[in-house]
């Protein structure tokens, strides 16, 4: 029998005018995409600016979803997972979930979860002040809203049936877990509301709560000031005192050294799949990034830029993670990929006019056509 893979592609669910908070950072009522449409070369052979085949679209309207649904479907993209934002004391870009994904009729094609992506927000996103990378708004929140987040991704979310679950449990990533340990006061404390949350997951019906950990590469977190142990964990000691389930990476800006040929950058993602895989107690998922350059967000040329990601070379990396994950014995076969459309980091799944729908194919060649 044919092996099925869980090939999970990350969401910015930037790319809609119908957050009214959008305007801060893009006043042009179209969310991101103001600055995909207005990036330019930053030097020769820069390839940039690109534009998206399936023109600007509003990716918060159901029938634009329905399609990209089935586009994602078709060449083997089987799970979204949803950056989702809670800032100010209250959601932040929920509509490209809320009003796209699950008002589509045929979300069951792709199932969904959330990481909650809760960093500082920062000028960044407004390329008219990204240099200055000032605060927006804080990622950290107390014990207060994290009930009140909690109740809420059970009750929209966790119970919906095309919630990607392990186990019957639904999978909650989360990115940044010094900010998570610095809001609710410390490790024990963080440790307390996250068994909490599980009890209030079987509370609501469910088995449990699967919790995923972004890992950033094997670092030492520094909580100084928040936390005894002189603030500084391990990754291990994080996994173990938290009681997370299992951890992948959202990008390989975060562990690897990007300035260079994918193809170099390939060798050594093999190599961190082998070590994470072995190095934790418990499961790593394998993880892919299609590219990096930020440029498109900034008006001044900022280095570290992937060479030569084409097509052709992520099929082979994706050739290799395939032989990875066949290889190691996971609970599940969950592959996550950087990402479904992050044009301005230039890491995108999503076909534009410089390689059409060459990234799509590569992930239907690897994970749908062959044996």
């Amino acid at each position: 029998m044919k092996k099925t893979y869980d090939i999970a592609a990350f969401i910015w669910p930037s790319y809609t005018g119908d957050e009214p908070r959008t305007r801060i950072f893009w006043p042009e009522g179209m969310g991101e995409w103001q600055s995909v449409k207005s990036a330019t070369a930053k030097y020769p052979g820069h390839q940039w600016p690109r534009r998206p085949l399936w023109g600007y679209v509003n990716e918060a309207d159901p029938y634009v979803m329905e399609m990209e649904i089935n586009a994602a479907a078709d060449h083997g993209v089987n799970v979204f997972i949803y950056d989702w934002y809670w800032y100010d004391d209250r959601p932040f870009l929920e509509q490209c979930l809320d009003n796209g994904y699950l008002k589509a009729k045929n979300n069951d094609r792709v199932k969904f979860y959330l990481m909650w992506a809760n960093h500082d927000a920062m000028s960044l996103w407004d390329k008219r002040n990204a240099e200055s990378n000032s605060l927006v708004w804080y990622g950290k929140q107390d014990e207060k809203q994290f009930d009140i987040i909690c109740g809420r991704l059970i009750e929209k979310y966790f119970t919906h049936p095309s919630y990607y679950k392990i186990d019957g449990k639904p999978v909650f990533m989360i990115y940044d877990v010094a900010n998570l340990i610095e809001g609710l006061g410390g490790i024990e404390n963080t440790r307390r509301k996250l068994d909490q949350f599980r009890g209030k997951c079987v509370a609501a019906g469910l088995p449990g709560l699967h919790l995923q950990l972004t890992q950033w590469g094997d670092r030492t977190v520094n909580l100084s000031g928040v936390d005894g142990n002189a603030g500084k964990y391990s990754t291990q000691e994080l996994l173990e005192k938290l009681g997370f389930d299992s951890l992948t990476n959202y990008q390989y800006v975060h562990f690897l050294n990007v300035d260079r040929d994918y193809n170099e950058i390939t060798e050594d993602a093999e190599k961190h799949w082998k070590e994470f895989g072995e190095k934790y107690d418990v499961p790593y998922f394998p993880h892919v990034s299609l590219g990096w350059d930020n440029n498109p967000r900034f008006n001044v040329f900022r280095p570290g830029v992937v060479k030569n990601n084409t097509p052709e070379n992520v099929e082979k990396a994706l050739r290799r993670v395939k032989a990875y994950a066949d290889s190691a014995n996971l609970p599940v076969p969950l592959i996550t990929i950087n990402s479904w459309n992050e044009w301005t980091e230039t890491s995108y799944l999503e076909p534009d006019d410089l390689y059409g729908y060459g990234y799509l194919d590569a992930i239907k060649k690897v994970f749908v056509d062959e044996d």
